[in-house]
């Protein structure tokens, strides 16, 4: 089984990568049922607070994780990312580049990767260009006005845009085959029944 791990932190956006996760372990309409799972990873095992005030007592640390165990590092937002408290896992995004496993960063998130040096040569988005630039990083030239951008093994979205950010991590995963990822984000960002259709359709063929 694949693991997909999610970083989890004090003040993590919680509606930030839910859709993500939810339909990650959720294997109703994916490609290879089974094949996916979520882990949580924190600084510690200790329990965090979002920022909606839910404890989340994460699966392992960040120092524990390696990238060969890994299908992709997903990296919320947080209230923390401007300062130094999560250059942890901001290193570790770099690793996860290096060694050829993806990286997502949603809202917070992407400040961090932009001070980690990932966003210097790639299409990337955030909330806004301006934000990106106090992180001191040189690739304001490759800023897209985009919900969500992928570029090579790394994913970007604004904090308003959990959909489209999921959409972007389903299709670097291979989630979903492609006309039943149109289907989802129609059914769940636009609340088209025709996404629901294709969805039903496809679940009823795929059927034990």
């Amino acid at each position: 089984m694949k693991t997909v791990h999610v970083a989890v932190y004090d003040t993590l956006a919680d509606w930030e990568v839910g859709a993500a996760t939810a339909h990650i372990a959720n294997g109703a309409w994916h490609r290879e049922p089974g094949t996916f799972q979520v882990t949580t990873v924190g600084l510690t095992t200790e329990p965090v607070t979002t920022i909606g005030r839910m404890r989340i007592t994460p699966d392992m640390a960040i120092a524990d994780l390696d990238p060969a165990d890994s299908a992709m590092l997903i990296l919320p937002g947080a209230d923390l990312w401007v300062g130094d408290e999560l250059n942890a896992f901001a290193d570790k995004a770099k690793q996860f580049v290096a060694a050829g496993v993806p990286v997502a960063g949603i809202c917070g998130a992407t400040f961090g990767l932009a001070k980690a040096g990932l966003l210097d040569d790639r299409a990337h988005t955030s909330n806004v260009a301006e934000y990106l630039v106090y992180s001191g990083y040189s690739g304001a030239d490759h800023y897209v006005e985009a919900p969500a951008v992928t570029d090579r093994d790394v994913i970007t979205a604004d904090a308003m845009s959990p959909f489209e950010f999921a959409r972007e991590i389903f299709a670097r995963l291979g989630l979903y085959e492609p006309h039943v990822l149109e289907a989802w984000y129609k059914l769940f960002a636009h609340s088209d029944p025709a996404g629901y259709a294709t969805l039903a359709e496809y679940e009823g063929s795929h059927a034990a």
